[in-house]
């Protein structure tokens, strides 16, 4: 937690919003997506899937393949409580949703599902994108695949496996043309090493307007290590640190830049 706290506070006193940014792509992803306070009516149907969940009162056995939890001490876990204190907030959920909107990517790609928050957001911004989510826990994959049956998000495929299983698998299981995802929204293990493994695997997918999420770059020294990593990758050109995620772009037109933006 003091980790949390020191590192919120030096992004605070290092980042900047959209009248500092002097890079095009950046300022209009700024002002016309990150800034937009519009409501949308798809935030409705965000905030029924959330309701559903807080009133599920049902428990399950989680499998936890990451990093641990900070506020569960056992696997076994009511349903709304881990929607209450695990899942994407609202907040960041219509943030996620207008990021899909903004970009229209066509193929996506979630690491980590859980109860599907997330999933929700990415697949109603463009409801026309083939989503993947991928879940390491059958118990809360089944959760989430019934949630989004339910809200009929027909255009999700909700996948239980090791993560790292099935990124080696794509290489083999699909051919070349088919290798790309055009946004990768990442939040399946937040440790250093896992996500610098899944960033290597996942390198051969990109093209060069490929959008990369990853949550929780703050979360430990470890995944603050590991994001200062992936910004000096020769592929990596520009990415932005809102705190609780950390952007990465490929435009292999822009400058190697780096942003600290209050989203």
């Amino acid at each position: 937690m003091l980790h949390i706290i020191s590192s919120y506070l030096k992004f605070l006193w290092h980042s900047k919003n959209e009248h500092a940014v002097h890079s095009p792509f950046v300022f209009n992803l700024l002002t016309k997506c990150f800034y937009d306070k519009k409501s949308k009516p798809e935030y409705s149907i965000l905030k029924k899937y959330r309701k559903s969940l807080l009133e599920n009162k049902n428990f399950i056995e989680v499998t936890d393949f990451g990093a641990g939890s900070r506020v569960f001490k056992s696997n076994t876990r009511q349903i709304s409580k881990i929607a209450k204190t695990v899942g994407i907030s609202p907040k960041r959920a219509e943030l996620l949703f207008r990021v899909v909107r903004y970009f229209e990517p066509e193929s996506i790609l979630e690491i980590g599902t859980s109860l599907g928050l997330a999933t929700s957001a990415l697949a109603l911004g463009n409801p026309k994108a083939k989503v993947i989510t991928l879940e390491g826990c059958p118990n809360t994959s089944s959760v989430a695949q019934n949630q989004l049956e339910n809200f009929e998000y027909n255009n999700v495929n909700t996948v239980v496996t090791e993560f790292e299983t099935y990124f080696r698998d794509l290489k083999t299981d699909l051919k070349p043309e088919n290798l790309n995802f055009d946004l990768i929204y990442f939040d399946g293990n937040h440790s250093k090493k896992a996500t610098l493994a899944y960033f290597e695997l996942l390198l051969p997918t990109i093209t060069n307007d490929s959008v990369w999420i990853f949550d929780d770059i703050h979360w430990s020294l470890e995944m603050e290590e590991a994001w200062q990593i992936i910004k000096t990758h020769p592929k990596v050109k520009v990415t932005i640190d809102t705190f609780q995620w950390g952007f990465v772009f490929f435009r292999r037109e822009q400058e190697k830049e780096h942003f600290i933006i209050r989203a």
